[in-house]
């Protein structure tokens, strides 16, 4: 039963409580569909977490590249946490109510997530260029403070950036008849939809949040990579151009994991209007669930050290 509406102002509204929906025109099969989001969720975390103490545990691992991997770790487990209660509480109780205020804090958390785990990214990136480009030089360029402080930039530049948008929700007038989200979380581009004003504002600025961070951070990583290339090739044997670009190969695999799902979202909320709800739907998931999931997978199985420290973790030892 939906919450009872408080008093409304003809002239302002905003409705107490969202409405949420799984998949649509599934509902009578979230009971079973809850099994494969229930076991993505649950890798998702234990992956993501037994990287985090991996490093931590692991002496040999307390370097630039692996710290980076812990905030890569830490930004999926922020992101699985932020859609995770609502999502299953659609699949599992079919309790599909959000509170307004709710809402806008799970939306202002999930993008945050989504902005760090592109900025980290980049960081990446360029920990992989000095690796390659500058060797000899790399320990002194990435120094314990840099990292420190690089780390502080990610979540600053990501809190200042998406701290205006619940504000500029906030103040919009909502359509009494229109709380049915199209997910089973609270996205920005779906719920500014709800409402019944001019929303260019919202448009214009959740432009320019995605243009100024997951834009420019794609811009800057692809950039970073052509001036790994032209290293690379410089290098005198194939085999030294191979173990280089080996070295490269996991943070090429996340960055594609994360970046074409987020420019399917992307595409499909601003010219995909008019494709069916399923699609709209299937695509925010691989966009916010799959990167959790694979991004522990592909470190493990790429890197040798992670590996090991892993199950290491797992069997109670601690690497020196």
């Amino acid at each position: 039963m939906v919450p009872a509406q408080p008093s409304i102002n003809i002239s302002f509204f905003q409705p107490q409580a969202f409405l949420m929906v799984g998949i649509p025109g599934l509902e009578a099969l979230h009971c079973w569909i809850s099994i494969p989001f229930s076991s993505m969720y649950t890798l998702a975390l234990a992956g993501n977490c037994l990287i985090i103490l991996a490093v931590r545990r692991t002496p040999t691992l307390n370097k630039p590249m692996y710290y980076f991997l812990s905030m890569l770790a830490f930004s999926d487990m922020g992101l699985t946490l932020s859609t995770l209660p609502t999502t299953l509480a659609v699949l599992w109780f079919n309790y599909p109510f959000i509170g307004f205020n709710a809402c806008l804090v799970q939306m202002f958390f999930l993008h945050f997530f989504s902005v760090v785990e592109s900025s980290v990214l980049l960081a990446m990136a360029f920990d992989r260029f000095v690796a390659i480009s500058n060797p000899l030089r790399y320990a002194a360029v990435l120094t314990n403070n840099v990292i420190i402080r690089i780390g502080t930039a990610i979540v600053t530049r990501a809190t200042l950036s998406l701290f205006p948008v619940p504000f500029l929700l906030k103040r919009l007038n909502f359509c009494p008849g229109k709380i049915i989200l199209s997910h089973s979380f609270c996205f920005h581009a779906d719920v500014m939809k709800r409402a019944c004003a001019d929303i260019t504002v919202n448009i214009v600025y959740g432009l320019y949040v995605v243009l100024s961070t997951v834009g420019l951070d794609s811009l800057l990583i692809a950039l970073s990579y052509t001036l790994i290339l032209h290293t690379v090739m410089g290098l005198a044997s194939p085999k030294e151009q191979a173990r280089a670009l080996n070295t490269c190969v996991s943070h090429i695999l996340a960055v594609l994991v994360f970046y074409i799902p987020v420019i399917g979202v992307s595409m499909i909320h601003r010219f995909g209007r008019h494709l069916p709800h399923l699609v709209h739907a299937l695509i925010a998931y691989v966009y916010l669930v799959v990167p959790p999931v694979l991004n522990p997978i592909i470190y493990s199985i790429k890197s040798k050290p992670i590996r090991e420290a892993m199950l290491g973790v797992l069997r109670g030892k601690s690497h020196s």
